[in-house]
């Protein structure tokens, strides 16, 4: 439940000096409100309010909205272009529901809800880290490119190692999606029963 927004980079050329590496990340949330006072109403309402995701053209009950950029600075280094500094921007923006009539709900209801609305932020959550872990790598692959003979190669050079990693990150994100679709009613009859369990020793 993710977008991803193409990796901008903007490119410098400057004097030789000692590299240097850096990723920004930022981590922000959203909510939106839905109703309803029974199982099926909540489930309308997830369906009908979530946010659209351009990629399936479908609506679901969270999302993480995901934008990669940064620069890379080039420099001449014993006659050849290298790589000076880089910095690897992160921004991830979790988008959640919130229930509005939570705090009327009875029991077994809220019991469902509150084991619903974890599993969505635990999965989105997911979707920010696995975003994260491809931000650092992306900066390592920027950092080990070897120094070419002009600036023009290496330029390429980085623009296909964006691209790359860019794909790699989409799989991950899908291939996460997948699994966590395919194990959906057996994590949640296992997550309420915990609940319920925890409860009764209360």
């Amino acid at each position: 439940m993710s977008s991803t927004a193409l990796l901008i980079l903007a490119l410098a050329l400057g004097h030789a000096g000692n590299a240097m590496a850096e990723t920004q990340i930022s981590k922000s949330f959203s909510y939106f409100s839905v109703g309803g006072r029974t199982a099926e109403e909540l489930d309308k309402a997830l369906s009908s309010h979530g946010p659209l995701m351009k990629s399936t053209g479908a609506r679901h009950p969270g999302a993480t909205k995901i934008k990669f950029g940064g620069t890379v600075t080039y420099v001449n280094r014993s006659g050849k272009c290298a790589v000076g500094n880089v910095k690897v921007t992160l921004n991830t923006k979790l988008i959640l529901p919130r229930w509005t009539n939570r705090k009327r709900a009875g029991r077994d209801l809220g019991l469902v809800w509150d084991t619903l609305s974890s599993d969505i932020k635990r999965h989105e959550e997911r979707h920010a880290e696995i975003a994260r872990t491809h931000a650092r790598d992306l900066e390592r692959s920027f950092m080990a490119l070897r120094p070419e003979a002009d600036c023009e190669r290496l330029q390429a050079r980085v623009a296909r190692v964006s691209e790359t990693a860019i794909a790699a990150h989409d799989r991950d994100q899908a291939r996460f999606d997948r699994v966590e679709a395919a194990n959906f009613d057996r994590r949640m009859i296992r997550l309420l029963q915990y609940r319920l369990d925890t409860l009764r020793k209360q």
